[in-house]
């Protein structure tokens, strides 16, 4: 753990969805206040940053905040894009203000490039708006494969890597390339902290108890209301937002109500993502110099300094 003195800390919670990192950040900022050292948490999820993505996103509600200052839910509408270019600054914004405020900053999330883009010091490709708009047409007009067939002869390494069912990657990845930059955002062997004062605990799960975890979880969104509260949110543009449209369970829910999938279709679907995205997530964050990795009930074994 990085020795901090008296200087207020940054903490980074990551882990697969489903291990308790909302939990343990409740828990660590209570902590730290029993200390004498306030903290705010900061949301590190791209699909908990949309205004009424609640039950499919295991959002917490302000009830259940415990009182605890929480910054960067609930900004973005379901028609919005979210991008990790514009993530970035806003979060680093947030947390130098709680710094400057005497208290420690909390960010939570398992979405690993935007946790990655405010813990370690690095820039992302450049942008080109115009280019992109013209490049959406294309992909509305003629789909998604003559992009794709230009991104492989001006790149064909990242035409390799990039995911080809994703419509939106291959766009900026296509972006990109043809302003002459590289599209492929990896984490450097040895990234160097953007803030020195910071702290990042991993949360670990067996896998067999995750992937019950995660399955149940799914069959919950469900019995909790989650059709209801995607049908709230068509009107709000949940089915035409470039991002919030792909989340998963949103989308399963998107084409259950269409009619296009079964309920029993939808949720076995929706597991079968959900499971794979908590494998990508743990091989993310594994590659995280100096983390500490814990169980959900370890916190503990935390130097809060």
């Amino acid at each position: 753990m990085t020795e901090t003195g008296s200087r207020p800390r940054l903490w980074a919670i990551v882990g697969a969805t489903g291990t308790g990192k909302s939990a343990l950040s409740l828990a660590l900022a209570q902590r730290l206040a029993a200390t004498g050292r306030p903290a705010e948490i900061v949301n590190a999820d791209a699909m908990q940053l949309y205004r009424g993505m609640d039950i499919g996103t295991a959002k917490l509600s302000v009830a259940q905040r415990r009182g605890i200052p929480h910054h960067l839910f609930d900004v973005l509408e379901p028609s919005e894009e979210a991008a990790v270019a514009r993530y970035q600054p806003a979060a680093r914004s947030v947390i130098e203000q709680i710094r400057a405020r005497g208290a420690d900053a909390i960010l939570v999330g398992g979405s690993g490039l935007y946790v990655s883009s405010v813990v370690f010091d690095f820039a992302f490709p450049p942008r080109d708006d115009a280019l992109r708009a013209r490049l959406e047409a294309e992909l509305d007009e003629s789909g998604v494969d003559p992009l794709l067939a230009r991104l492989r002869e001006l790149a064909p390494a990242t035409a390799a890597a990039v995911d080809a069912r994703n419509p939106r990657r291959v766009v900026r990845a296509l972006e990109v390339a043809m302003i002459g930059g590289d599209a492929r955002v990896t984490l450097p062997e040895k990234p160097a902290l953007w803030c020195a004062e910071t702290a990042v605990v991993g949360l670990h799960c067996e896998r067999s108890t995750l992937v019950e975890r995660l399955d149940g979880r799914v069959e919950q969104m469900w019995a909790d209301g989650l059709l209801d509260e995607v049908r709230g949110l068509i009107p709000n543009g949940l089915e035409s937002g470039k991002t919030a449209s792909r989340a998963i369970g949103y989308a399963q829910a998107l084409a259950e109500l269409r009619g296009d999938a079964t309920r029993a279709d939808a949720i076995a679907e929706t597991q079968a993502l959900t499971r794979r995205y908590a494998r990508r997530q743990v091989s993310w964050f594994k590659r995280y110099p100096g983390i500490t990795w814990i169980g959900g009930q370890d916190l503990h074994r935390l130097d809060l300094g």
